[in-house]
């Protein structure tokens, strides 16, 4: 499994981690067969939300745990904290108690990343750096990120922080590029020339902060998987003709071609399927080349100037 650094922060993490929003769909035989598959493969980085199962998805994970305190200390632990019913809170007490929610039903003493998981129109940087700071002190959370910011939204929220943040989780993937299309059609009236998000994936990678992809075979908003979707023939038959010269499933293309962005992007995975996710970490096998790379963003329907 490759590995790469999040931002500056000095930790090491898989390149591919897991997402664990759907893990309250395994039993509790299943879920810790399925983490220990993880670990055998190389992933040890693991990401999670308060919001995921309304906070059951932490709680099933930290029983597992609490019946192998060892593991542990294998792993990277993320969780993202904000969504509430109805609105977003970024407010210093909210912060606060839904850490300590995350850290009882994970039963761990600390987190080694927390994320603000979407944007806060009411967002006080001030306050969320008070909050990050009690964190710090306390032991509690050793590294910051968000989620879903932009590059003007990044640089709000640093200026009242002393922590720096490391990453920021955004969604992309084959079929959604946006954080690379506008880019490739700049200075045209092309569809995707307009930037939607100022450039984060170039701010990121001036300012040090790692982009983690989620939803990496999904089409639109959780509308599906492009993946033997008969909507994207084109598409289905490049990756399946790609498969047979690399070794390697489709879905293992699908998260290579993440991958060999030099921006050192980390590809979250949310199945909960032992051999999917065994067939995925595949992708850290192979580097695909760059004539194949545009190929795969051409047959996604992208077009280049």
């Amino acid at each position: 499994m490759k590995t790469i650094h999040l931002g500056s922060s000095g930790v090491t993490a898989s390149a591919i981690g897991v997402g664990c929003m759907r893990l309250n769909k395994l039993s509790e035989k299943e879920l810790p067969a399925y983490v220990h598959t993880a670990l055998e493969k190389g992933i040890n980085f693991f990401d999670h939300a308060d919001i995921y199962g309304h906070g059951e998805c932490e709680a099933l994970f930290g029983n597992v745990l609490a019946q192998e305190p060892g593991l542990r200390d294998r792993m990277v632990l993320q969780s993202k904290c904000g969504i509430r019913p109805g609105m977003y809170d970024f407010s210093k007490e909210h912060i606060l108690r839904s850490v300590e929610g995350i850290l009882q039903r994970l039963q761990t003493d600390h987190l080694d990343f927390l994320l603000l998981h979407r944007p806060d129109a009411l967002m006080e940087p001030e306050e969320v750096g008070e909050a990050f700071q009690e964190l710090e002190q306390a032991g509690k959370v050793l590294h910051f990120g968000v989620s879903n910011f932009n590059a003007r939204q990044l640089e709000l929220l640093q200026s009242g922080l002393k922590q720096k943040l490391q990453i920021n989780q955004m969604q992309f993937g084959i079929m959604c590029t946006g954080l690379i299309s506008h880019g490739l059609e700049a200075n045209t009236q092309f569809p995707h020339a307009a930037d939607r998000d100022g450039e984060v994936l170039d701010y990121c990678r001036l300012k040090g902060v790692t982009i983690q992809a989620w939803s990496p075979f999904q089409y639109g908003f959780f509308q599906g998987v492009f993946i033997d979707n008969p909507q994207f023939p084109e598409l289905n038959q490049k990756l399946q003709e790609l498969s047979e010269k690399y070794g390697v499933s489709k879905s293992a293309l699908a998260v290579a071609w993440i991958l060999r962005h030099p921006a050192k992007i980390q590809t979250i995975v949310g199945t909960t399927n032992r051999e999917r996710l065994a067939d995925i970490c595949t992708a850290g096998d192979i580097q695909l080349s760059r004539e194949d790379w545009y190929q795969i963003y051409l047959a996604a329907g992208n077009q280049l100037p």
